[in-house]
């Protein structure tokens, strides 16, 4: 499991260790985690032109102890200092190994990477207007973040003003809330996280791994049968979007149930059993999939599959509706327009904080709501929060959404209780995503189609 912590249970962690470790051992440890990853990113040392942008406080300190590792391993390093004051012993030690220090903007022949100690993580979202220039002076080179990308709100992922945009964040500890949150996750570039012997405390965030979805997974029973592991219901479709109804019904025909049922639309009921003749008629469920496509038909929809007590995937038109779903083992899966309309907010306020709007969302609701988008957030309404980092970009494509609600109805009607169930179908849709990509863009369908290859990767035969 990947885990981001706050900064201040960061910060906890770090006085805790340092209280046991000699005076300057932890910024050593993050100097030298820092250096080395530029010098991969580098493919080496030698007659690289390295510059620092160094702020106050300790990130600058990180800044010039591996400024201090570079020039011993052949790299020119020149540092620009952003305060009036710097890590004192952190300054001296660059100077000592040749370490050039110019005014900030200064003329330069050219530099292959710029490593960013402007502000670590107790520094406030934006930049002043120094930090802003010098970056302007370099536009186009490469940049490392230590620890995280100057300017933005590190716990939230939220951004107010300049920021840093770095092709390579190399981070201590534990990851932070802007390394997986948009919008700061996309000023991140790749994310190496550097282990420096912190012992911390369960995290608020979390984003699942292979492994973790492996182990959530449900698989069959050795005596089994298809009513045993489960049934899903869907809801879906109409004389007007019968391709909503279809979609649905392919991501809950993944084989991760027992068993598909339809119950909508006539039209689309005989189309999806053209496409999935497996897929069988009304009757008992373990969980239902409602909305996608469903037009006037979404509230009764909703009314009719909330009667069954079974948890409830509360889906597109039927979340007109998702008040009646409130304290019910549900799952709410708006995009960030839907999330808009449901709380009497602006789209783009939606799309700068999603994740406290997820929250916002979920403890109003009293159900686990999943807010779609690059980074999907996955909330709890006690406050627990899941972040997807599977996907490709050509997964913003009609109908994906569709697919995506019949895939976490299977889960949910196989067992996983619906935190479980978004995170785990969530991370399998982007990563079925990224597998379909390989044979050039897509459509939905061809998202649920490459599920099961997807699912074997996953399971045990």
């Amino acid at each position: 499991m990947l885990r981001a912590h706050t900064v201040e249970q960061v910060r906890a962690a770090e006085a805790d260790l340092l209280a046991r470790l000699p005076q300057g051992a932890l910024m050593q440890r993050a100097a030298y985690g820092l250096a080395h990853a530029v010098l991969d990113l580098l493919g080496g040392g030698y007659g690289r032109r390295v510059l620092l942008l160094v702020g106050p406080g300790h990130n600058g300190g990180d800044a010039l102890y591996a400024g201090v590792v570079l020039a011993r391993r052949g790299a020119r390093v020149e540092a620009w200092l952003l305060a009036d004051s710097v890590h004192e012993d952190g300054l001296a030690a660059f100077r000592a190994v040749g370490g050039r220090v110019a005014p900030a903007g200064s003329a330069h022949d050219g530099f292959d990477v710029v490593i960013d100690g402007i502000l670590g993580i107790g520094g406030r979202p934006g930049l002043r207007p120094d930090a802003v220039a010098a970056l302007e002076a370099v536009a186009g080179v490469p940049v490392v973040a230590v620890d995280v990308p100057s300017g933005v709100d590190v716990d939230t992922g939220e951004i107010a003003g300049p920021h840093v945009v770095a092709d390579l964040t190399v981070t201590f500890g534990t990851h932070k809330g802007c390394h997986l949150l948009d919008p700061a996750a996309l000023a991140c570039g790749a994310v190496d996280l550097v282990d420096i012997g912190l012992d911390l405390p369960p995290a608020p965030i979390e984003a699942l791994q292979p492994m973790d979805v492996a182990a959530l997974l449900p698989r069959p029973a050795l005596d089994g049968h298809k009513y045993s592991r489960g049934v899903v219901g869907v809801r879906a479709g109409s004389a007007a979007y019968p391709g909503a109804g279809l979609l649905s019904v392919a991501g809950a025909s993944c084989g991760l149930a027992g068993m598909v049922r339809y119950d909508g639309d006539e039209v689309v009921l005989r189309q999806v059993r053209a496409a999935h003749p497996e897929v069988v008629g009304p009757g008992r469920v373990q969980a239902w999939v409602v909305g996608s496509g469903s037009d006037d038909a979404a509230q009764p929809a909703l009314s009719a599959a909330l009667a069954d007590a079974v948890p409830v995937v509360v889906d597109a038109d039927a979340l007109a509706f998702a008040d009646l779903a409130r304290g019910r083992d549900a799952v709410l899966t708006p995009h960030a327009g839907e999330l808009a309309r449901m709380l009497g907010a602006q789209r783009s306020v939606i799309e700068a904080s999603p994740l406290e709007h997820a929250r916002r969302a979920a403890q109003e609701y009293d159900a686990v709501v999943l807010l779609k988008g690059r980074r999907t957030v996955i909330a709890a309404p006690d406050g627990a929060v899941r972040v997807t980092t599977t996907g490709t970009p050509w997964l913003a494509t009609a109908g994906a959404g569709d697919v995506l609600g019949g895939l976490i109805g299977a889960l949910l009607a196989s067992g996983l209780c619906p935190f479980d169930a978004a995170s785990v179908g969530s991370w399998l849709h982007g990563a079925a995503a990224t597998l379909a990509a390989q044979q050039g863009p897509f459509v939905a369908g061809d998202v649920a189609a490459a599920l099961p290859a997807l699912l074997a990767t996953l399971t045990d035969p």
